[in-house]
Protein backbone atom coordinates (compact mmCIF):
# COMPACT_ATOMS: atom_id res chain seq x y z
CA UNK A 1 0.00 0.00 0.00
CA UNK A 2 1.36 3.42 -0.98
CA UNK A 3 1.25 6.16 1.61
CA UNK A 4 0.46 9.65 0.46
CA UNK A 5 3.08 12.27 1.24
CA UNK A 6 0.74 15.10 0.27
CA UNK A 7 0.12 17.47 3.13
CA UNK A 8 -2.28 20.32 2.47
CA UNK A 9 -0.74 23.71 3.08
CA UNK A 10 -3.87 25.15 4.71
CA UNK A 11 -3.55 26.80 8.08
CA UNK A 12 -6.05 28.59 10.25
CA UNK A 13 -4.10 31.78 9.56
CA UNK A 14 -4.49 31.47 5.78
CA UNK A 15 -8.19 30.59 6.13
CA UNK A 16 -8.72 33.63 8.34
CA UNK A 17 -6.98 35.88 5.82
CA UNK A 18 -9.13 34.52 2.99
CA UNK A 19 -12.33 35.10 4.97
CA UNK A 20 -11.28 38.67 5.81
CA UNK A 21 -10.52 39.37 2.15
CA UNK A 22 -13.93 38.07 1.08
CA UNK A 23 -15.71 40.08 3.78
CA UNK A 24 -13.87 43.24 2.65
CA UNK A 25 -15.17 42.74 -0.90
CA UNK A 26 -18.71 42.11 0.35
CA UNK A 27 -18.64 45.35 2.36
CA UNK A 28 -17.77 47.31 -0.81
CA UNK A 29 -20.65 45.93 -2.84
CA UNK A 30 -24.01 47.62 -3.17
CA UNK A 31 -27.39 46.70 -4.53
CA UNK A 32 -27.71 47.89 -8.14
CA UNK A 33 -30.40 50.41 -9.00
CA UNK A 34 -33.26 49.32 -11.22
CA UNK A 35 -31.68 51.11 -14.19
CA UNK A 36 -28.30 49.39 -13.65
CA UNK A 37 -29.98 46.01 -13.32
CA UNK A 38 -31.98 46.45 -16.51
CA UNK A 39 -28.88 47.57 -18.42
CA UNK A 40 -26.91 44.52 -17.22
CA UNK A 41 -29.83 42.22 -18.08
CA UNK A 42 -30.10 43.69 -21.60
CA UNK A 43 -26.38 43.32 -22.26
CA UNK A 44 -26.35 39.75 -20.93
CA UNK A 45 -29.41 38.88 -23.03
CA UNK A 46 -27.85 40.37 -26.15
CA UNK A 47 -24.70 38.34 -25.50
CA UNK A 48 -26.67 35.13 -25.10
CA UNK A 49 -28.57 35.81 -28.32
CA UNK A 50 -25.34 36.61 -30.19
CA UNK A 51 -23.65 33.40 -29.06
CA UNK A 52 -26.77 31.42 -29.93
CA UNK A 53 -26.98 33.00 -33.39
CA UNK A 54 -23.32 32.25 -34.10
CA UNK A 55 -23.82 28.65 -32.97
CA UNK A 56 -26.92 28.30 -35.14
CA UNK A 57 -25.09 29.67 -38.18
CA UNK A 58 -22.23 27.23 -37.63
CA UNK A 59 -24.72 24.37 -37.22
CA UNK A 60 -26.51 25.27 -40.46
CA UNK A 61 -23.21 25.61 -42.35
CA UNK A 62 -21.96 22.24 -41.14
CA UNK A 63 -25.19 20.54 -42.23
CA UNK A 64 -25.81 22.39 -45.51
CA UNK A 65 -22.24 22.79 -46.75
CA UNK A 66 -21.69 19.06 -47.46
CA UNK A 67 -24.91 19.00 -49.52
CA UNK A 68 -23.83 22.07 -51.51
CA UNK A 69 -20.37 20.62 -52.17
CA UNK A 70 -21.73 17.20 -53.23
CA UNK A 71 -23.89 18.67 -55.98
Amino acid sequence: MVESTFEPNITTKSVGQAIRAHLRVLKLTKKPSREEFLTIAKVAGAGILAVGAIGFIIYILLHMLPQWVAQ
